[in-house]
C-alpha cells in the first residue's frame, strides 16, 4: 500500500509541473467562466451563473482525469513503464490505483476554484450543504471519467489514442451539455450520458434541493460499465505490457 501511495504522489507532482494539464483542466474553464457566465438567462430551473457554473467545474474536472490520463497511460504503454513496475513489488495493480487517485486529487482545485468564482464573481449564493453536494457531486463524476481513460489508453496505442480520446471526450461535453443546456430532442439524447447526470443533479442541488433517483442511478450505471471496460482493457494486455 505505501508503495501505491509514493507512486501516487509521484503522479500528483507530475501533473501539478504539466502546464498543458493545468491549462486545459483550470485556466480554460476560469476563463470561458468569466467571459459566458453572466448571462440573463436560466438553464434547468436555475439561474444561468449557477448552471454555467457547475458546467465548467466539470469541464475542468473531467478534462483533467481523462483527456491527461489516457495519452499518458498509452504512451507509458508504448515506452515500457508499466513492464518496468510489474518487476517491483508493487501491487499488480498499483499502477492503475495511483492514476485514478491521483485524478482525482489533482481535479479537487479546478472544481474548488470555479466554485468561488461562481459565488464571488457571479453571485451564485447558497447555502453551505449546497455548495458541498455540488463539489462532491462533480468529484466523484471524476471517478467515472479516470476509468474510462484506463480503458481507452490500455485499448489505443500512442499514434490513434489522441485523437480517439477528443472524439469520445468532446461527445460527453458537447451532448453532456457542459457548454450550453440541452434542450428538445438533444436533451433526450443527453439525459444518457453521465455528463448531464452530474449537471442535473448538480442544478437540482441549486434549485429544489430535491435529486432525482434516476440520475443516481444512472451515474453509478455508467461508473460500472467503464470500470468493467478499464478491468477487461487491462487484463486482456496484461500480458503484453
Amino acid at each position: 500500500m505505501q508503495g501505491t501511495l509514493l507512486l501516487t504522489k509521484a503522479e500528483i507532482i507530475r501533473l501539478r509541473r504539466n502546464r498543458r494539464f493545468l491549462i486545459f483542466t483550470i485556466a480554460l474553464p476560469v476563463v470561458l467562466y468569466l467571459i459566458f457566465a453572466k448571462q440573463k438567462a436560466t438553464a434547468y430551473g436555475v439561474s444561468f451563473e449557477a448552471f454555467y457554473m457547475v458546467g465548467m467545474a466539470s469541464f475542468g474536472a473531467f478534462s483533467g482525469a481523462f483527456n491527461n490520463n489516457t495519452i499518458r497511460i498509452s504512451q507509458e504503454r508504448k515506452d515500457g513503464w508499466i513492464r518496468q513496475l510489474r518487476l517491483t513489488p508493487l501491487p499488480a495493480n498499483a499502477y492503475v490505483v495511483a492514476k485514478i487517485i491521483s485524478s482525482m486529487v489533482t481535479t479537487v482545485p479546478s472544481i474548488v476554484i470555479v466554485l468561488l468564482l461562481g459565488r464571488f464573481y457571479a453571485g451564485v449564493h447558497l447555502e453551505a450543504w449546497k455548495w458541498v453536494a455540488i463539489g462532491v457531486t462533480i468529484w466523484l463524476g471524476t471517478l467515472i471519467f479516470a476509468a474510462l481513460a484506463v480503458a481507452v489508453g490500455y485499448t489505443f496505442n500512442p499514434d490513434s489514442v489522441q485523437p480517439v480520446a477528443l472524439v469520445i471526450y468532446f461527445f460527453f461535453v458537447i451532448f453532456g451539455g457542459l457548454w450550453f443546456p440541452l434542450s428538445g430532442g438533444l436533451k433526450k439524447f443527453g439525459e444518457f450520458t453521465p455528463t448531464y447526470q452530474v449537471v442535473r443533479i448538480s442544478t437540482d442541488v441549486v434549485g429544489s434541493g430535491a435529486v432525482s433517483v434516476a440520475a443516481v442511478v444512472g451515474i453509478a450505471v455508467w461508473l460500472v460499465i467503464f470500470l468493467s471496460l478499464a478491468t477487461v482493457a487491462v487484463r486482456a494486455t496484461a500480458e503484453t505490457v
